[in-house]
């Protein structure tokens, strides 16, 4: 179909899942689980309910593909990342945010292994709870590579390529178990060009080594929560045309990014970003319509996948829900047009 509506990754947790005003104050890297409102022994069962009510959310608003919202995590990335051998989970080190200021990350203390699956169970409950296509989400080599303190490989590249190793084990799970789409997020490499494009691809195509499905990669500026300003263009994405992955994800509304930059990813899908997670006010699906129709000045309406700029866990419920449901509603009247019905 075409303009089919999905969400980048997250969406909101229940107010009685996490301290959603503790949370708002950080993006933990290590484990954070005070965050977490409800007792250990239950927890598991609590953050199915919560998956369960995403599900069900995204599909009422009237997405196509459906994710788990993330609602087992405390971020995007420190659940797997903390979850692999080689880390010292009781000892955090430093490293230097997106911001410019220390944070604590996973101390990498040995060889980086994946034990065991680490969204398998995640996926076989998104699986179970809806008969729509489903999409996973995994942290990238290359970012969780910078959001480490490295006391062992000593070498920024080996250490990318041996976490690029766990997300490739950790990738074919997924499909095993029935993703239709893993979306791999590297917002690290819109930090780090000149490191993304040194060794940043290599490990990007080390973890897709032998892998089948359809991946998205994710880039973006930061949550918007957390990141005010933002550039118009990137400081790197053009070379992912050079990837072996077959989508990717990009901000464009909150940016207002210039557009042209499509046209140096002739053999991409592109998850095109159509709603501005920075403003409480909810788009009209006019509005939306009107972002998707000035991407298509530019790649055809085959190769575009509808979707908020970044994930919505930062927003209030009920505004994420409302934005989620005009990106569909909006996706549906540039369809309309195009199928001329």
């Amino acid at each position: 179909m075409l303009f089919p509506t999905s969400l980048v990754g997250s969406y909101p947790q229940p107010d009685w899942l996490i301290d959603r005003e503790k949370l708002s104050k950080q993006v933990p890297r290590v484990r954070a689980d005070d965050l977490w409102l409800v007792p250990p022994e239950k927890l598991e069962a609590a953050q199915d309910d919560a998956t369960r009510l995403a599900i069900r959310d995204q599909e009422r608003a009237g997405l196509d593909i459906i994710s788990d919202g993330e609602q087992r995590r405390e971020s995007y990335s420190n659940r797997f990342a903390t979850a692999l051998d080689g880390i010292d989970v009781n000892n955090p080190g430093t490293t230097i945010n997106r911001s410019g200021k220390p944070i604590p990350v996973p101390r990498v203390v040995g060889p980086i292994r994946r034990k065991n699956p680490v969204e398998l169970r995640d996926l076989k409950v998104l699986r179970a709870n809806t008969d729509r296509q489903i999409k996973a989400t995994v942290p990238g080599p290359f970012t969780m590579g910078k959001q480490a303190q490295d006391d062992y490989y000593k070498d920024e590249e080996a250490l990318a390529l041996a976490y690029a190793d766990a997300v490739n084990a950790e990738i074919k799970d997924l499909f095993a178990a029935g993703a239709d789409v893993v979306q791999i997020d590297e917002p690290w490499m819109q930090q780090h060009p000149d490191k993304a494009r040194q060794y940043g691809l290599k490990a990007l195509d080390r973890a897709l080594a032998g892998v089948t499905g359809t991946v998205a990669v994710h880039l973006c500026f930061g949550y918007a929560a957390v990141v005010h300003e933002k550039p118009s263009g990137y400081s790197f994405l053009p070379e992912l045309e050079g990837s072996k992955a077959q989508q990717i994800s990009i901000e464009a509304a909150q940016p207002k990014l210039d557009l042209q930059v499509l046209r140096e990813l002739p053999s991409k899908t592109i998850i095109l970003g159509v709603i501005d997670l920075s403003d409480m006010s909810v788009e009209t699906p006019q509005t939306v319509a009107e972002r998707i129709r000035r991407a298509l000045a530019h790649i055809p309406g085959n190769r575009v996948v509808v979707a908020p700029d970044c994930g919505m866990k930062y927003l209030p419920r009920m505004v994420a829900f409302a934005k989620m449901k005009a990106m569909a509603e909006g996706a549906a009247l540039v369809r309309r047009e195009i199928e001329g019905k």
